[in-house]
């Protein structure tokens, strides 16, 4: 058993080595430029909303600049991360909204818990996959997802071209062996306020 987690553990380190997570984009947005669908305006002004907000965070709590993760996308706000009480969820939720050009949050900030050394591994082994299945398929831009695991949770972020495209990303993250749900904030090319032309 040890053999084999240790085996997994170093398995998924040479993985991640070999998988990009997408170049820097705007001001290292995750994203870049080139495959972005959101026209370079909304680039810029949405890396500007998540840099406000994280250096907001990190003058809350420095410690919030490891363990909350913001995207931004169209002037939309995702949350994920982990915080040690209800109460500081609700004040990173109310950070984010008092963002100036906001249009929503979506917080999927979780409690924190005692550390499980199988569980991290696990997650991190089932963002590695779905990463790897994205990269492969033909029909997928992978550089305009993000994806978070927590508790064998896929949480999904990005932007896909068509609905299609957007239906097949769902489909490969819940054929990934145990996941438990499958949580996604996949917007549609065409629901962007201003697209490259």
């Amino acid at each position: 058993m040890k053999t084999k987690l240790i085996l997994i553990f170093f398995t998924f380190i040479i993985i991640t080595g070999c998988v990009g997570t997408g170049s820097g984009g705007v001001f290292g947005t995750g994203v870049s430029i080139a495959f972005d669908p959101r026209s370079l305006g909304t680039q810029i002004d949405d890396s500007i909303m998540q840099k406000n907000l994280v250096a907001r965070l990190i003058l809350k709590d420095k410690n919030y600049f490891l363990s909350i993760k913001t995207k931004v996308l169209d002037g939309r706000i995702f949350l994920t991360g982990k915080v040690d009480n209800p109460e500081e969820k609700l004040q990173i939720t109310k950070s984010a909204w008092e963002t100036a050009g906001v249009r929503s949050v979506k917080n999927d900030i979780k409690i924190k818990e005692e550390f499980n050394f199988k569980n991290t591994v696990k997650d991190l082994l089932i963002t590695s996959q779905l990463r790897i299945a994205l990269i492969i398929s033909k029909n997928i831009k992978a550089a305009n997802y993000n994806i978070d695991t927590y508790k064998k949770k896929i949480f999904i972020y990005g932007i896909a071209m068509t609905s299609d495209e957007r239906k097949e990303v769902i489909n490969e993250a819940k054929q990934i062996l145990d996941v438990k749900d499958v949580v996604t904030s996949i917007l549609l090319l065409e629901d962007l306020r201003i697209q490259k032309n």
